[in-house]
């Protein structure tokens, strides 16, 4: 005897998720809408952003590839704080994300 399924299968319902409001993070000045626990790589997908860093040679841009923090591709400057990996960082309420270009430094060359 099969037991009846009790709503619809989806990937929220299955980890029976229940996300809290939305918050807003900023990135390059832009207001960008995330979910609590949302990383912020996924937030700015969210919002068609594919690309949020440069390369050193080139100037190629990169965003989340492997999206499990082995890449590096998804660097970032956060809060102020050059090279984090946004695949792996949630965003927080008030979060202020910039473009990284090159390694992030560019400040402080002399």
């Amino acid at each position: 005897m099969r037991r009846p399924r009790p709503g619809p299968r989806t990937p929220a319902a299955l980890v029976a998720a229940t996300p809290g409001p939305a918050h807003t993070i900023e990135f390059d000045g832009r207001a960008i809408p995330a979910l609590p626990g949302q990383s912020i790589a996924a937030a700015l997908w969210a919002q068609g952003i594919v690309a949020w860093r440069t390369t050193r040679v080139g100037g190629r841009p990169r965003g989340a590839f492997c999206g499990i923090g082995a890449c590096y591709d998804c660097l970032a400057t956060v809060n102020g704080r050059p090279n984090q990996r946004t695949c792996l960082l949630p965003a927080a309420p008030g979060d202020t994300v910039t473009t990284q270009e090159g390694h992030g430094h560019a400040e402080l060359a002399v």
